[in-house]
């Protein structure tokens, strides 16, 4: 049986890390970067969200009900939608949806592809359903966050040349396309350099917890690498498919472009 006392008796040392960042708070304040509200306001949002997390993943793991599980995936699917559709409030709504669709979709698919065939294990396991579809979900929603912000600029920076194209009879579809291939360039960066430096310059959290947690790092190291290419594939398709199918609602009959 578990207690808040009990949590904060047996892991409140790990507490003293919050001195060190209110260290960089007071170097934010007199370097005069107005971020330290910001900063704290997040760390105690983050630390909150965490412990809650905490105690309903402990009682899930001792009641694995599949209700239960598909019913916390939800909540992480609508909160991660709800993210990457408030991030981009300038596409047209029919633009939001098919992005939101595709975003879930893939993110269920690769999640289920890895637990039942690469782990081969129970897809119901809250054990491995929850983290691997909340690292998936994640980095998808990070991915697809930086695509529509970078669409957006670049279709509003690009305003005359399109209008121009336009004019001269091209399709809005061949004038999107170098937009949403940079989107997605821009989108796979982080993934990207995070599996560059993967190895002798980071070991990342996955492979850290369970090399913490006494796994034998040979393993470990290969769970990493499987997680690691489920999120390449995660964002790099839920990007690629979602801008694509929903590209064609940015443009009228008439192939005036909306934004």
């Amino acid at each position: 049986m578990f207690s808040i006392q009990n949590i904060f008796s047996s892991v409140g040392h790990f507490f003293i890390i919050y001195l060190l960042l209110f260290v960089v708070m007071i170097i934010l304040r007199c370097s005069k970067i107005y971020k330290s509200k910001e900063l704290f306001l997040s760390s105690v949002i983050m630390t909150i969200q965490l412990i809650l997390a905490g105690f309903i993943l402990t009682l899930l793991f001792e009641n694995p009900h599949p209700l239960f599980c598909l019913a916390y995936i939800l909540v992480m699917i609508t909160l991660a939608t709800k993210r990457i559709l408030v991030k981009s409030p300038a596409f047209p709504k029919a633009f939001q949806i098919r992005v939101a669709l595709v975003f879930i979709g893939t993110s269920l698919f690769v999640s289920t592809y890895f637990i039942t065939l690469v782990l081969q294990e129970n897809l119901l396991n809250p054990q491995f359903l929850i983290p691997i579809t909340g690292m998936l979900i994640g980095n998808a929603m990070t991915g697809f966050n930086l695509a529509l912000k970078t669409l957006h600029e670049q279709l509003h920076t690009n305003t005359d040349k399109i209008n121009c194209l336009i004019m001269l009879g091209i399709h809005p579809k061949k004038i999107l396309y170098p937009f949403i291939v940079s989107s997605l360039e821009t989108a796979l960066i982080p993934t990207i350099n995070s599996m560059m430096s993967m190895g002798f310059i980071i070991l990342p959290g996955m492979l850290t917890g369970q090399i913490l947690a006494g796994a034998i790092p040979t393993t470990a190291i290969f769970h990493q690498i499987a997680i690691t290419i489920a999120i390449c594939i995660t964002v790099a398709l839920s990007v690629f498919l979602g801008l694509h199918f929903a590209q064609f609602t940015l443009y009228k009959k008439n192939l005036k472009i909306l934004l």
